[in-house]
């Protein structure tokens, strides 16, 4: 499966400055309910991946609500993010204080605390060759966005640990 994952607020640098948080939600999520990671790019307001689920094992939204809780609340409990309480109707705060978090009615009534965007995108890989293109996107991503001239210049991308790019696949091209 190829999954693209945004944030709320496009242009946020959020997934790079709180990469480790998202690790630790990614790795975390992982351990309770195990995937593989084929490819993986964070970017700083969206990321790609290419997962392989456990035969007969389709869950992969249960599985990106449980990334994106974990990542929300552990940034929030590091205090490094400013949320709407829930009760703060009751306690008499304004809604929506943190301008970093515009969120939106149906958000704050349903408790979102608008880092995300609801939904992701995700893809059905259909064979080798769809498998390659998406992993290769996952790569070049970085690049195509114009933060770095090269795939192994990113940090944030599982280029670096990847068989197939030390054996030379054209990635650039």
């Amino acid at each position: 499966m190829f999954f693209t994952v945004a944030l709320a607020r496009r242009g946020s640098r959020m997934l790079v400055d709180e990469v480790d948080a998202l690790r630790t939600a990614v790795r975390v999520t992982k351990a309770e309910r195990p995937f593989h990671i084929d490819a993986f790019v964070v970017l700083p307001d969206h990321l790609h991946c290419v997962w392989t689920l456990p035969v007969g094992d389709r869950d992969f939204s249960t599985r990106w609500g449980a990334i994106k809780a974990r990542f929300t609340r552990n940034i929030r409990d590091a205090g490094r993010v400013g949320f709407q309480p829930t009760n703060a109707k009751r306690l008499g705060h304004a809604v929506g204080w943190n301008p970093t978090l515009r969120r939106s009615a149906s958000k704050i009534a349903k408790g979102d605390a608008g880092v995300w965007q609801r939904r992701f995108w995700e893809h059905h890989i259909r064979d080798e060759a769809d498998y390659l293109a998406h992993v290769r996107y996952c790569w070049v991503n970085p690049v195509k966005h114009g933060f770095v001239e090269r795939p192994e210049d990113w940090a944030h991308s599982s280029v670096h640990w990847d068989a197939r790019f030390r054996a030379g696949m054209d990635l650039v091209g």
